[in-house]
């Protein structure tokens, strides 16, 4: 008896050092041609511990893969690193609309703007760099690239490729940053209610339409804020506008941002509602280029001071985070 009660004494402490001694991968590789961890990149991202307290590094080889990613609420701290900007491409083709295959979660038989995206960020402390995310659906209406949710938030050195909504910062509790991106697209192509730092970005309007149609609240001091940007243009892109109010209280700010000649001298737009001129904060400082029509703006937009630009800082937009 007591020879059984030992060996039972020895299991459970056995068990016990290897429940406080596993550890869980810190980094995976992607490779289609079988010489990483996994082929897909949902694959890695599965196999990243629920809840994760560690940063844990996905590293996508060069490759075209044809993914609905999504990043769930669950799935926290994964970094997403491609190894080429120009040759690692996350890319999908969903578009508001279009059949969905049976039901979505709603009950509906087609894809929303909501559900149209290529990648879906609902982690926190998610990153991503050295890739490409598009969605190739075409100019057929609101089609999502990259929808991200989740808090604070770093895409560095990407290329967000679409047409209309192309990416879209969707909700108010999300912090986002951007630096070193490029991102293009036709009509509100940068859209929702997240407080967004966009830093020496690259934002090219493939059409006549609008840049930016953010919906913050009027909870939030900050929606986005454009530093050292460059606005350029396609050739048929001869009338853009800054912004639009996709909700009352949108917040648009462009800072030391050079504008191409495709800027409308107006600036910014009502969308059709006077009502909206009352509540936006549409505001720029300091901007340079053909574009950059400081005194010929509509008169409800700003042209910030000194004293205020100095107010746009990281720790004034994001608080206690600080992305760099």
């Amino acid at each position: 008896m007591k020879t059984i009660v030992l060996f039972a004494l020895i299991v459970v402490c056995a068990q016990q050092v290897m429940a406080q001694t596993t550890t869980y991968p810190s980094s995976f590789t992607v490779a289609q041609d079988g010489s990483g961890n996994f082929k897909t990149i949902q694959e890695a991202v599965n196999a990243v511990r629920d809840l994760s307290q560690q940063q844990v590094k996905i590293f996508i080889k060069k490759g075209i893969y044809r993914e609905k990613l999504v990043i769930p609420s669950w799935k926290s701290r994964i970094s997403l690193i491609g190894e080429s900007k120009d040759s690692t491409i996350i890319t999908n083709n969903d578009y508001s609309g279009k059949d969905y295959p049976g039901k979505d979660f709603t009950g509906k038989d087609k894809y929303s703007t909501y559900t149209s995206y290529t990648v879906l960020v609902q982690g926190n402390d998610f990153t991503a760099e050295n890739l490409t995310i598009e969605n190739t659906a075409g100019r057929v209406g609101q089609a999502v690239a990259l929808h991200v949710e989740g808090d604070r938030c770093i895409i560095t050195n990407c290329r967000l490729l679409g047409n209309q909504d192309t990416l879209y910062v969707a909700t108010e509790n999300s912090r986002q940053y951007y630096k070193d991106c490029y991102i293009e697209g036709t009509t509100d192509f940068i859209f929702g209610a997240a407080t967004v730092v966009f830093r020496n970005c690259t934002i090219k309007s493939l059409s006549n339409s609008y840049i930016t149609a953010a919906s913050t609240t009027p909870r939030q001091s900050f929606g986005f804020v454009f530093f050292n940007c460059s606005l350029i243009a396609d050739t048929a892109a001869k009338k853009v506008f800054l912004g639009r109010p996709w909700r009352p209280y949108s917040k648009t700010v462009f800072l030391h941002t050079n504008m191409e000649v495709h800027i409308v001298k107006e600036g910014w737009d009502n969308w059709r509602n006077p009502d909206n001129e009352r509540t936006v904060l549409y505001a720029e400082y300091q901007s340079t280029g053909p574009g950059a029509n400081a005194t010929q703006r509509v008169k409800w937009s700003r042209q910030l001071t000194a004293k205020q630009a100095k107010q746009y800082t990281f720790k004034n937009i994001f608080g206690n985070w600080t992305p760099e």
